[in-house]
């Protein structure tokens, strides 16, 4: 495991393109592109403000840089430098800028989610068949859903939805199913189909909070509802009815489920490495190092009671990612922020569980892999997978803290993201698949 060197950047906008070539960061008003082989910079454009969002088009030809305070989106070309497009939304605001799935369309979110408006940024032939956009109305105290067709945009589909105030939706991964789960305080998932028929409604109980997160298996098998009550549901595709429930209970005492805690220890430093010389800015000297220890069972989970008086209590499945293969589930706890739980879906049971020492900030699959990636706003990289885990100090000058973390498509790197800095963690692939 080998880490590049520090660069820089912004409010953690950082991208690879979806061909895995590019890498994009954006630093203040700048937006720096680079080969990801070599990390050496081929282009530098200059936007008119500090870029509040930035994404890749589907192609990897075209980079969107929006800029909400001041409404505004301007596009850059990879192969034309000199070309570039502006969008100005004016006084109407802009909350939200995205690509189509063609990468030759824009859509704006205008402020107060008044409109969505689609601009033409070029013409092209090189559309993708079967991509369908979902948008969410509401109208007359009433939530209706328009399907387009994003080939020519022409309405497909327009129906009501039986929510009360519709919280979100979420296409499967197929493209033939789109969930749709109401607002927090009434527990309601409902299947569509895509000319709008009512596949099934879900509803696991009634008079408390209900649905926090929401997401599909890769294979659109499952569609996983993670709950208030600090359960996670799961429903098949086949009958749209519960398989199984996993409960993230304060003591562990299944015996198949293997316990991982993190602990730390402070490296011993002698006298002759307190010289000057040796302590400097930022010295990884005084770095505390840690290693995971199975836990014998039964194992205490440490809870964080949420305090009643505040809205959106700190309690219930706020998170849920499957493995790439989706055999595996990770989910995260509100009230449990320094634990990571691990699910096999094959056996649908508990895999590991993983306790931190810190909570719990980002965690995401190896997109090629059976491999979760994990950190907690310290200098460390947490790994697991079914063989075991681990934990990789960073070695970077200047305390460099992990604040969010991605994998590159090919699953041979990850970029790790601190406040005002980024490196790149480059895997062992050729060992790990011997």
């Amino acid at each position: 495991m080998n880490f590049s060197e520090v660069f820089k950047q912004s409010n953690q906008l950082c991208k690879v393109s979806p061909d895995g070539k590019y890498l994009a960061t954006c630093v203040q008003y700048r937006l720096v592109v680079r080969d990801m082989s070599t990390l050496q910079i081929l282009q530098l454009y200059t936007c008119l403000d500090q870029i509040s969002h930035m994404d890749w088009s589907s192609d990897s030809l075209y980079i969107l840089c929006a800029m909400y305070k001041r409404g505004l989106v301007q596009v850059w070309s990879l192969e034309q430098p000199d070309w570039h497009c502006k969008i100005d939304e004016g006084s109407i605001g802009l909350v939200s800028s995205r690509w189509s799935p063609d990468g030759r369309h824009i859509l704006n979110t205008t402020e107060f989610h008044v409109s969505v408006k689609l601009y033409v940024c070029m013409h092209s032939c090189a559309e993708k068949d079967g991509c369908y956009m979902a948008l969410a109305e509401r109208r007359d105290c009433k939530d209706y859903i328009s399907v387009f067709v994003c080939d020519d945009w022409h309405l497909l589909r327009h129906f009501e939805t039986e929510t009360q105030d519709l919280a979100g939706l979420e296409w499967s991964p197929n493209g033939c199913v789109l969930a749709v789960w109401d607002t927090c305080l009434e527990y309601k998932v409902l299947l569509y189909s895509l000319d709008g028929r009512l596949l099934s409604t879900y509803s696991a109980y009634e008079w408390s909070l209900g649905v926090k997160s929401v997401t599909w298996s890769p294979s659109s098998q499952f569609l996983a509802i993670g709950s208030y009550d600090e359960k996670v549901r799961i429903l098949n595709h086949i009958t749209w009815k519960k398989i199984m429930q996993f409960e993230h209970p304060a003591t562990i005492n299944n015996t198949k489920a293997a316990v991982y805690k993190e602990v730390e220890r402070r490296p011993a430093v002698g006298s002759e490495d307190l010289s000057l010389h040796n302590i400097t800015i930022g010295s990884t000297l005084f770095n505390t190092q840690s290693k995971y220890e199975i836990c014998p069972l039964p194992v205490q989970i440490p809870v964080v009671k949420p305090d009643p008086d505040r809205a959106n209590p700190k309690i219930g499945v706020s998170f849920m990612a499957f493995s790439s293969d989706s055999r595996y589930l990770a989910t995260k706890n509100d009230n449990m922020t320094s634990v990571v739980w691990v699910w096999d879906m094959q056996k649908m049971s508990l895999e590991a569980v993983l306790e931190q020492t810190s909570a719990a900030r980002c965690f995401q699959w190896d997109p090629r892999r059976p491999r979760l990636a994990l950190c907690t706003a310290n200098t460390k990289l947490y790994l697991w997978s079914p063989a075991g885990c681990v934990s990789v100090q960073v070695p970077s000058e200047g305390g460099f803290q992990v604040l969010s973390l991605s994998w590159h498509c090919s699953g041979d790197s990850l970029i790790l993201l601190g406040k005002e800095q980024l490196c790149l963690c480059y895997m062992d692939t050729d060992q790990e698949d011997k």
